[in-house]
């Protein structure tokens, strides 16, 4: 089980997508789950990636600076 960054709702990990800020400070979205770094998780809903991205919170939890792109990635994925 695995926590909504937004919603701090509880998930089996298949549920949920995860950002990952990589050893070279690169923030990508992780589709298999196991790449190497730190990671936030989103549950899988427009509304959610939405307040991601109005309130920078994946870069909050990232400790890092989050480009456009990943939020457009983000949104292309539902």
């Amino acid at each position: 089980m695995r926590k909504c960054i937004i919603t701090n709702e509880r998930f089996p990990k298949k549920e949920l997508i995860r950002v990952v800020r990589t050893p070279e400070n690169e923030v990508v979205v992780d589709l298999t789950g196991k790449l190497n770094g730190r990671g936030a998780y989103l549950k899988k809903d427009k509304e959610v990636f939405a307040l991601a991205r109005s309130n920078n919170l994946l870069a909050k939890q990232l400790e890092c600076e989050v480009k456009e792109t990943v939020y457009d990635e983000l949104d292309s994925l539902l």
